[in-house]
């Protein structure tokens, strides 16, 4: 049956009001146009619906019985669009941030529960992981954007910069390497290292630094968590070297350990909003991604 859905609302409203001129008022259209409409229902329905005079419009005997029809279909319509826009409005009220660990355990915690009590009616959610998974979070769709340390280029990704974070070392209250202010890439051969697993930004980091000066780097242990590096640390096995923003300075310092930076141009990672290259941000993503860069900038300035 080749009708449309406005044609069985022109029906619906002629019925309803009784009147051409009424009905073509509520549907915002002119009173030929509604005609049309009429008959190229009855056309596709290859019977006639409305009995017309110069005074008054009254249904036909299928038309009586087609009408309770068109009442239940157009109420069904009604009740589904009113759910996609609920659906669609929680989407939009809805923010997936994919970010690295570093940040997702320190920064942004502090960052949505602020943005989430000035807008309650926001939900931001939190995704972590390493380095790839926050780009393909943000490749598949699962997040609005990510924020982490991407050291390709993706031509399905726009990457904004957003701060600086230098990596440090970190070891035991009063090691030998608390005595400087700053340290050295060349300090760092001479101490068992603790390094995270190859999958984290900060290794990549780690190892092109080392082959920079020749010297490849084999550490005494890897780490696929910070927690881990640092419970090694705290044993004595080692050096670790972290982001900055990696661990809690406060518990860095309770926990009996003390951090300095390396002084080397290649040991910074730098920070930087991950979008994907086709798809714009809902309001409420903005208005997020606009809060972070503000504390960001705050913090380096």
């Amino acid at each position: 049956m080749n009708f449309t859905l406005p044609e069985l609302e022109a029906f619906f409203e002629v019925t309803r009001l009784g009147s051409f001129t009424r009905a073509a008022r509520i549907l915002n259209m002119s009173q030929p146009a509604l005609t049309v409409r009429i008959r190229h229902l009855e056309q596709a329905l290859g019977v006639r619906l409305l009995d017309r005079t110069t005074r008054s419009v009254t249904l036909t005997q299928t038309g009586k019985e087609f009408f309770p029809s068109v009442e239940r279909v157009l109420r069904e319509v009604a009740v589904v669009v009113e759910s996609a826009k609920d659906v669609a409005d929680r989407r939009r009220r809805l923010v997936t941030v994919a970010a690295i660990p570093s940040l997702a355990a320190t920064l942004l915690p502090r960052i949505v529960a602020a943005f989430q009590a000035e807008h309650p009616a926001v939900i931001v959610r939190l995704r972590d992981g390493v380095g790839q998974r926050v780009l393909n979070l943000v490749k598949s769709g699962e997040a609005d954007f990510g924020i982490g340390s991407p050291t390709r280029r993706d031509a399905g990704l726009r990457i904004t910069p957003l701060a600086m974070d230098p990596l440090c070392a970190v070891f035991p209250a009063g090691h030998t390497l608390e005595q400087r202010s700053t340290i050295r890439l060349e300090d760092l051969l001479t101490v068992p290292l603790i390094l995270m697993d190859p999958g984290y930004t900060v290794r990549t980091l780690i190892d092109i630094a080392f082959e920079s000066i020749s010297q490849p780097v084999t550490p005494v242990h890897e780490a696929a968590y910070v927690p881990t590096a640092l419970g090694l640390v705290g044993a004595g096995l080692g050096v670790a070297v972290l982001a900055c923003s990696a661990a809690d300075r406060t518990g860095i310092e309770t926990g009996g350990l003390a951090t300095r930076v390396i002084d080397h141009p290649m040991l910074v990672r730098h920070i930087a909003v991950i979008e994907s290259a086709t798809r714009s941000l809902s309001p409420a993503a903005t208005q997020f991604l606009n809060t972070v860069s503000e504390v960001c900038q705050r913090q380096s300035a």
